[in-house]
């Protein structure tokens, strides 16, 4: 399904090949040879979403942009099923496996590996070739590539990139009180601009 929004439709090469069932929506790109499997949705929230050619985009796979963070991925990439990446950077003849999160800010280099359930954090830089085994943490600039035991040491590092304000533009609240009032209310709001949205290709 082809889905305008805020104005902006999807630009797919012919030679692409969007299942009948994926979703996507707004200002997306996508290049010659590119897959986009089924139940895939790449929908951008204002910032563009760029994916170059012969891309593969597997079942479920979910590609975000949002207001302020575009998403680009390069040539010759496969994002993996049921992974998720928003507002980041994707070299050239990158793996993503399946269930794979990658973050707000983050930039990941040419040849890198993201293997299944890893997660790279909001501005995280993954040098060339580097690789974030199976169910493991990178975070940081320069990265650190941390096992899921270690949340001590993941926080030391990722509290400081101040995720609330990266992403949703609020201060951190102090410790025993919420955010989420704010940051669902704002959200709410960009979010209910889908309302106007029109489909234009099923």
């Amino acid at each position: 399904m082809l889905i305008e929004h805020e104005g902006s439709i999807p630009e797919i090469d012919s030679s692409a090949y969007v299942a009948p069932n994926a979703t996507i929506c707004g200002n997306v790109s996508i290049g010659r040879g590119s897959r986009i499997m089924f139940g895939a949705c790449i929908a951008a929230e204002g910032e563009p979403i760029t994916i170059g050619e012969n891309c593969i985009v597997m079942e479920n796979a979910v590609i975000r942009s949002t207001d302020v963070h575009a998403t680009r991925i390069g040539s010759h990439c496969l994002v993996g099923p049921n992974s998720h990446l928003v507002g980041c950077v994707v070299e050239d003849c990158v793996f993503i496996a399946t269930g794979a999160s990658i973050f707000h800010g983050a930039a990941i280099g040419y040849g890198a590996e993201v293997r299944v359930n890893a997660v790279v954090h909001l501005k995280t830089r993954m040098p060339r070739f580097s690789v974030v085994p199976i169910g493991w943490i990178a975070v940081g600039d320069p990265v650190a590539v941390l096992s899921p035991d270690q949340h001590d040491a993941i926080w030391a590092i990722q509290k400081p990139l101040d995720f609330p304000g990266h992403v949703y533009g609020v201060a951190r609240p102090p410790e025993g009180s919420t955010n989420m009032e704010e940051i669902t209310k704002r959200r709410s709001e960009l979010l209910g601009k889908h309302a106007r949205d029109r489909i234009f290709s099923e």
